[in-house]
């Protein structure tokens, strides 16, 4: 490889780099940290040239999670709840962290569960507290 070539090579590694921080920034800013899913989901991006998808769905992650009428607080509760009522265990663990990055308390969660049991049933309800209990057990409150 020329020098010109490693240069060019070098200087489009360090753009994807920024690139791919910048994404990870937004799910760090809404969630505070970056799910597993999505670290795998940008290392696909890289490995086949995709970055433009990832950059695209941050984007309208972010919109729709901090330019909203409900404010982060309540859209990351409205997340948790939406999965609970899915049954999507993983997903809903990650928005209980976001919430109570964004605001949230242990009462809002545990309100937010509550009302999956009498929408979903006794299998989402079952589900909201034992994130509750994993989050108390696992995290300083």
């Amino acid at each position: 490889m020329t020098d010109d070539a490693m240069t060019v090579a070098v200087t489009a590694d360090d753009a994807f780099a920024r690139r791919t921080e910048a994404v990870r920034a937004r799910y760090h800013s809404t969630l505070g940290g970056v799910p597993g899913g999505v670290q795998e989901r940008l290392r696909l991006a890289r490995d086949f040239d995709r970055l433009p998808t990832e950059e695209a769905l941050a984007a309208l992650r972010h919109i729709v999670l901090t330019d909203n009428p409900l404010g982060a607080r309540v859209q990351q509760l409205v997340h948790y709840g939406q999965l609970l009522s899915l049954g999507r265990e993983h997903p809903a663990r990650i928005h209980a962290r976001g919430a109570l990055h964004a605001g949230a308390t242990v009462a809002d969660l545990i309100g937010v569960a509550e009302t999956a049991l009498i929408t979903s049933g006794v299998p989402a309800y079952a589900l909201g507290t034992e994130i509750v209990i994993d989050l108390l057990a696992t995290t300083a409150l």
